[in-house]
């Protein structure tokens, strides 16, 4: 599948998304157990630093990943100029849904159990994508997100979503609180103590990758023959069923 990397096989992909053509990046180490597609936010991209980072440690313990632009060349030389579609948080999900529906069709990852990775914005299109793909999507992880854009699909997300946010980011820390109580998942916050809304505090993004990896990689097993996965309660089952926030130790 074209370069080598450390982590196994890595190779570029296009996808198809209503019409757009979508660059990506699609590692595959052997015997992967799982696969998590990114999805990137706030003006970033596949080549996301912070972003490869997390997907490196990913694939060091078996997980596939997917590196995704959501937006095309011309999108994002738009995008740099008036700041709009990053925040077009439709125009994302169903991306990254369309994301989702190719991995079916990616030889490499095709019967592996999917998770999502969102950063910023991104996590608001990985929720939404989540909540329409239900039998696809086991797993999200959410960097310093924005979940709370995701709206009133959030009550319909069934994968167990992990939030992560930086305890020096007060603002979107509390949007994160709130958007929880709207989750009727199975949920944790994680604060990386005195980490920023960027993680480039010494330490703060390995303390991410570990908490993802260590999120995906038990909701990401294939489910023995004859038992239901764990996400696919009634969402009947109402706020009451989040967990209690916990705080990580710093990282």
């Amino acid at each position: 599948m074209g370069a080598q990397s450390t982590a196994g096989p890595t190779g570029a992909v296009t996808i198809s998304a209503g019409g757009a053509q979508l660059a990506g990046d699609l590692t595959a180490p052997e015997g992967a157990t799982g696969v998590v597609a990114f999805a990137h936010g706030s003006g970033s991209g596949r080549r996301s630093p912070r972003n490869r980072e997390v997907a490196e440690r990913l694939n060091e313990a078996r997980l596939a990943t997917l590196l995704l632009d959501l937006l095309t060349e011309g999108e994002e030389s738009v995008d740099r100029r008036t700041g709009e579609l990053r925040f077009d948080i439709p125009l994302l999900a169903r991306r990254m849904v369309a994301a989702i529906d190719w991995l079916k069709s990616e030889p490499a990852v095709a019967r592996l159990s999917v998770g999502c990775f969102g950063a910023s914005t991104g996590a608001a299109a990985a929720l939404i994508a989540a909540a329409r793909r239900p039998e696809r999507v086991l797993a999200v992880v959410s960097r310093g997100g924005r979940p709370d854009l995701a709206g009133a699909e959030l009550a319909s997300v069934a994968a167990p979503t992990l939030l992560i946010v930086g305890g020096a980011d007060p603002v979107v820390l509390e949007l994160n609180r709130q958007a929880q109580q709207y989750l009727r998942c199975e949920t944790s916050l994680e604060i990386v103590e005195h980490a920023s809304h960027l993680f480039e505090e010494s330490g703060a993004l390995a303390r991410v990758a570990g908490l993802a990896r260590a999120w995906f990689l038990p909701h990401l097993k294939p489910p023995e023959p004859g038992l239901r996965r764990r996400s696919g309660a009634s969402p009947a089952a109402g706020p009451e069923k989040t967990a209690p926030f916990r705080r990580s130790s710093r990282g």
